[in-house]
């Protein structure tokens, strides 16, 4: 059996992740108590049902702060059972749940009395912690949208091939902010930019004159293959580790040009190298609609 456990922050996107990995062909169960959790598992084990082959759980924080404090020590029956799980952590900033709650007019289920929704979502994130120190992948839906999140999660999740480590490696903005999921963050400000040549400022690092541009540049490739030797070196230690995840974000200024370039050029390699990837471009300017 193959268990995801979807988690998180309310408002986050968990219900739109449950219900891509139903539509995916998995069978769902939302809002699960989290101190039922192992003995579900084991019992859809013991069944050997062909409908619990690939199942997908959810929990929200409207559990007892101490049992996920004790989340380590419950997911542990799981281990001994030889149970494949994945722990998904989805997560926003602040004033983006703030935003989705005013706009959707939906109660957060943690403002019962006097707490207002501000202070509900502090104390959620503070709740939800411990969940934190054993998930394989955090998720920040804080600039995503819907169609993109089920994107990440039919790739990063329901399409998995096998157990070996799934790579993603983002571009992104500093002007927007350093992706909140990342497992590794790498600064390519330093290189040549395409911003200051005219011809090339309206394209991407995906447009073939960009490519051009920094391809040609000596200080670009020594970057890139430095970081390939690093990861290439621990990698296999993730994996050791039991690791299914990782999130390589490349930042530039605007993550347009050479971020977006340096993440093409990295998940490029990997996959060339066997590898399972991922690329996402989470600040690339959109096109125009034809």
């Amino acid at each position: 059996m193959k268990l995801a456990i979807i988690t998180g922050l309310s408002g986050s996107g968990k219900s739109v992740a449950l219900h891509t990995l139903e539509d995916e062909g998995y069978y769902c169960i939302d809002n699960l108590p989290v101190f039922l959790l192992s003995a579900l598992a084991c019992e859809l084990v013991n069944r050997q049902d062909k409908r619990f082959q690939l199942v997908a759980i959810s929990i929200d924080a409207r559990n007892a702060p101490d049992e996920f404090e004790s989340i380590a020590a419950l997911l542990q029956p799981l281990k001994e059972r030889g149970i494949r799980y994945e722990v998904i952590f989805l997560e926003s900033q602040d004033e983006t749940l703030i935003k989705r709650f005013s706009e959707t007019r939906r109660r957060h289920p943690l403002t019962g009395g006097q707490r207002p929704l501000s202070e509900a979502i502090s104390y959620e994130r503070e709740l939800m912690a411990p969940f934190l120190n054993v998930a394989d992948l955090r998720i920040d839906t804080s600039q995503t949208t819907l169609h993109e999140l089920r994107h990440i999660i039919r790739s990063r999740i329901s399409e998995r091939l096998d157990t070996k480590i799934s790579l993603l490696f983002q571009s992104f903005g500093f002007k927007q902010g350093v992706p909140r999921d990342a497992d590794f963050v790498y600064d390519v400000r330093c290189l040549p930019n395409p911003h200051w040549q005219p011809d090339l400022r309206p394209l991407t690092g995906q447009d073939a004159a960009v490519c051009d541009f920094l391809g040609a540049s000596a200080d670009v490739q020594r970057y890139k293959e430095e970081v390939i030797r690093f990861m290439e070196q621990w990698i296999p230690s993730f994996e050791r580790e039991g690791r299914s995840y990782l999130t390589i974000a490349i930042g530039c200024t605007g993550g347009q040009h050479r971020s977006v370039f340096m993440a093409e050029q990295l998940a490029a390699h990997f996959k060339n190298c066997g590898r399972q990837i991922q690329t996402r471009h989470r600040d690339i300017p959109k096109k125009p609609a034809s």
